[in-house]
């Protein structure tokens, strides 16, 4: 999935103001995951690029891993 969130965006998620995120798919399933999994892609212009999320059979979150960036898919 492709994100661009700006700093500023984030900020709400960090301050607890928002719990999760909801993002689409680049197969166009839209999918919610914790908010906290995306800091440490914080940069100073925010989070850029495409990552990649597993869930199990439970629905629990297993990875979430930046892949590349906007526009590259690996």
């Amino acid at each position: 999935m492709y994100l661009d969130i700006s700093a500023d965006q984030y900020l709400r998620y960090y301050s607890g103001s928002a719990k999760s995120v909801m993002a689409k798919t680049t197969d166009g399933l839209t999918i919610r995951f914790p908010a906290n999994v995306l800091q440490k892609y914080l940069l100073k212009d925010g989070i850029k690029g495409v990552f990649r999320i597993v869930y199990d059979e439970h629905h629990r979150l297993v990875s979430f891993d930046r892949v590349g960036d906007v526009g590259q898919v690996d």
